[in-house]
């Protein structure tokens, strides 16, 4: 039970850092994300499918796929990070954003937005869970093909921001390939750091 709360503790302060971060800089900056969100605003633009279809399409997609791969308790911890995103996301709605001149600043936003979004993620990697689909099929990935979990996040990025080329502006479409290499970079290197070893 000791575990369980620290491990949630840390996921929901994830979440916390994840929605402040996409809330004060990504949803006004016109800096997008790559993964599920980017893939869904393709099929938006191009298709006219509501992302509200196609996120939840994907997103469970990738939750089974790391349920048969990582258990019962990715799940759980994924549910934890999840659930506190949205609540802390709707808290932070409730109040004018803290930088709106970073609309202007696409280059900032970017540097800026990495890392909210890297160490939010991050963190919540690191207790065991995923706050979205993407995390849930990088964590997954990670895991069958033994490879760094930044390295999956990066080709999951490019694919969806390769798609996104064929309708965002050039400027915009560079910051945002800028912003989820940063941010794959940082979950990364928060996954790695050695743990505190519990006194014995």
């Amino acid at each position: 039970m000791r575990i369980f709360l620290r491990k949630s503790a840390l996921s929901l302060l994830g979440s916390a850092i994840l929605a402040f971060g996409l809330y004060n800089v990504h949803a006004f900056s016109g800096v997008t994300e790559g993964g599920i969100l980017g893939f869904s605003l393709f099929l938006d633009h191009w298709f006219s499918i509501s992302p509200a279809v196609s996120n939840l399409i994907l997103n469970t997609a990738c939750y089974l796929f790391g349920l048969k791969t990582l258990g019962k308790t990715f799940i759980l911890y994924s549910f934890v990070a999840g659930s506190g995103f949205s609540l802390f996301y709707a808290l932070f709605e409730q109040f004018p954003p803290l930088w709106p001149s970073l609309a202007s600043m696409p280059l900032l936003a970017a540097l800026v937005g990495a890392v909210f979004v890297g160490v939010g993620i991050g963190l919540s990697v690191r207790a065991g869970g995923a706050p979205g689909g993407d995390d849930a099929l990088a964590m997954t990935l990670g895991h069958l093909l033994h490879q760094p979990i930044e390295r999956i996040y990066l080709v999951s990025d490019l694919t969806a921001l390769t798609l996104c080329a064929t309708y965002l502006p050039l400027k915009n479409l560079a910051c945002s390939l800028l912003t989820v290499v940063l941010s794959g970079q940082l979950i990364g290197l928060i996954q790695r750091l050695p743990s505190r070893k519990s006194p014995s």
